[in-house]
């Protein structure tokens, strides 16, 4: 006789998490992206414990010290020491935390209202969408940096400032592709039942449509996370962002220009520290994509 299949013998599908994974875990770059982006999260939830310093202490007898593997390096300055005499590796690790909180204030500030902004735009279409489309073509079509520097020049330099116009810089990103992927879910038959089951206008949006509008702006949030960072660096290095002594890395940069030559240290490590920071968000924000979008998979 013939193996007759019961619910419980049939193969049942992977759950979608360990599907997600299965997919992500193939792209060796996003792996170790995921990894680095872990390891920045400790550093900046256990900066105070981590760090060997005060990030704002001065060692007014240790000022330029260079890292401890070369001449003239003490162990007790395991990465040098700053012109005016603060522990490196303790305002590297603190900057860690301020860059991740920058990071998520802004990409949350922005993918809320982008996604709203979207969502009335591909929703009702018309004059509300040509209204809010032609203002984010407007913000897109000024280089990021600049409408950055505008909008804290307006509001005044500052951490929090600098945060609001990250935000706005990216704002026209989440509209727009809010817009397009409700745009394309609103002809499916799914919305067409809710909308005759009586569903009503918020609920068709909120419920219905926005979670399966998800998986490409969870992508570019994740993506944003290191435009965040690299908007935050470049106005701190211009002084509009963090202003000293707050141990933000672009500000760092800035405070230390002069030395570049004489104390490569002061330049290098906040630079290493952008650019891999950068690169691990931007790592894993490939493999999500790679993940989540059927085209891509592997």
């Amino acid at each position: 006789m013939s193996a007759i299949l019961t619910p419980s013998t049939a193969q049942t599908p992977p759950h979608p998490a360990r599907e997600l994974w299965n997919y992500f875990s193939q792209n060796r770059g996003a792996v170790i992206g995921l990894v680095i982006v872990i390891v920045l999260v400790v550093l900046a939830l256990s900066a105070d414990f981590i760090a060997p310093y005060s990030p704002i202490e001065q060692y007014r007898d240790a000022t330029l010290v260079p890292p401890m593997w070369q001449a003239g390096g003490s162990s007790k300055f395991i990465l040098g020491t700053d012109p005016v005499g603060r522990d490196m590796l303790s305002r590297l690790i603190h900057g860690t935390r301020l860059s991740l909180v920058i990071g998520l204030v802004s990409v949350s500030l922005s993918l809320t209202i982008g996604v709203v902004l979207g969502l009335i735009a591909g929703y009702f279409r018309g004059v509300v969408e040509v209204a809010l489309m032609r203002l984010m073509d407007i913000m897109l079509a000024l280089p990021s940096l600049l409408l950055a520097v505008a909008v804290v020049a307006i509001l005044g330099p500052g951490l929090m400032n600098a945060m609001y116009a990250i935000a706005i810089v990216m704002l026209p990103h989440y509209a727009r592709q809010t817009r397009a992927a409700v745009i394309g879910e609103m002809s499916k038959d799914y919305v067409n039942a809710s909308r005759i089951a009586g569903a009503g206008t918020v609920r068709l949006m909120f419920n219905c449509i926005l979670p399966n509008c998800a998986a490409p702006l969870i992508v570019q949030a994740t993506l944003g996370f290191s435009s965040a960072i690299l908007d935050a660096a470049a106005l701190g290095f211009l002084g509009l962002g963090a202003q000293p002594p707050t141990p933000e890395w672009g500000s760092m940069l800035a405070s230390a220009l002069e030395f570049i030559q004489s104390a490569w240290w002061v330049v290098t490590f906040p630079g290493l520290a952008i650019l891999v920071s950068v690169l691990a968000f931007n790592l894993m924000g490939d493999g999500l994509r790679d993940a989540l979008d059927p085209k891509l998979k592997r």
